[in-house]
């Protein structure tokens, strides 16, 4: 059992490490020179996302020598029997940074016993500082966040996004994001998990799913959501599981109605892989 204590101590170098690897992303915003693909196509990394990275490890790695850690670029480290699990996204929206579009963050999370439990996404475009710890509430820039109170769909705004393997799958997300978008205000797709999840706890957002997802897009912005008063689950309304890459998050009031909506569709036939 972590105490209340723990985890703010957890929060607290979780914050320290986000600000480290925003300020790197700062340094870098708009003066890129090394920009490659991963293997699919959008799928992009840059000498910002390995300088960020190196930044949030160095911060960890001081704190906590012996906690495991699942980063996006260097991949997993530390022991498989350790509950604490750092994931780390040193640029989540890569895409967006490297074109200078302003819809990016640092998101640091801590899993414990495979829970998301501590988290901090740092918004290095608007200096926007999102923390959360289970039992202890989530803010915005030190402020309490709460989610919206919209209760319909036909009232609501919603985000969305599009996995890296859509051009090689049917369940590519296409047909929900047409479905929704004609029974809802609109669907955005912002083309960062983490700044959604953050939207979606900070009430500006009222709901999001998405597929396709790696642990560490998901850690710190789950956490987020729950302590600012929402609610997180699987498409079908059951446990929400991080490994699955699928997630449906909404202000409590939508959660059913959403749940709803996406079992319904069925996936746009001309879209579908060769």
């Amino acid at each position: 059992m972590v105490s209340s204590a723990e985890l703010q101590r957890f929060l607290d170098i979780a914050t320290e490490a986000a600000l480290a690897g925003g300020a790197v992303l700062q340094q870098y915003w708009g003066k890129l020179s090394d920009i490659q693909e991963k293997g699919r196509p959008g799928d992009l990394v840059t000498e910002a996302d390995k300088a960020s990275e190196a930044a949030v490890l160095t911060v960890i790695q001081r704190h906590f020598s012996d906690h495991a850690i699942l980063a996006e670029e260097s991949g997993r480290a530390g022991s498989a029997d350790q509950p604490l699990l750092w994931a780390i996204d040193p640029l989540d929206g890569t895409t967006n940074y490297a074109h200078q579009y302003p819809a990016c963050a640092v998101s640091v999370g801590l899993l414990i016993d495979g829970i998301p439990s501590v988290g901090a996404i740092f918004d290095p475009v608007h200096n926007d500082l999102y923390r959360a710890a289970k039992g202890l509430g989530a803010t915005r820039n030190r402020r309490p966040i709460q989610v919206s109170s919209t209760a319909t769909l036909s009232d609501s705004l919603l985000v969305t996004g599009f996995a890296y393997d859509r051009r090689e799958t049917i369940d590519n997300n296409y047909a929900e994001f047409c479905h929704l978008t004609h029974l809802t205000q609109g669907v955005r797709r912002g083309g960062s998990a983490a700044i959604d999840l953050a939207h979606v706890a900070s009430g500006r957002l009222d709901g999001y799913w998405e597929r396709g997802l790696s642990p560490w897009d998901l850690a710190a912005g789950v956490v987020l959501v729950e302590e600012a008063g929402g609610c997180v689950s699987a498409y079908d309304e059951g446990p929400f599981e991080i490994e699955s890459g699928r997630i449906l998050a909404t202000n409590g009031h939508l959660q059913t109605a959403l749940s709803q909506a996406l079992a319904g569709v069925k996936p746009l036939e001309r879209f579908a892989p060769a």
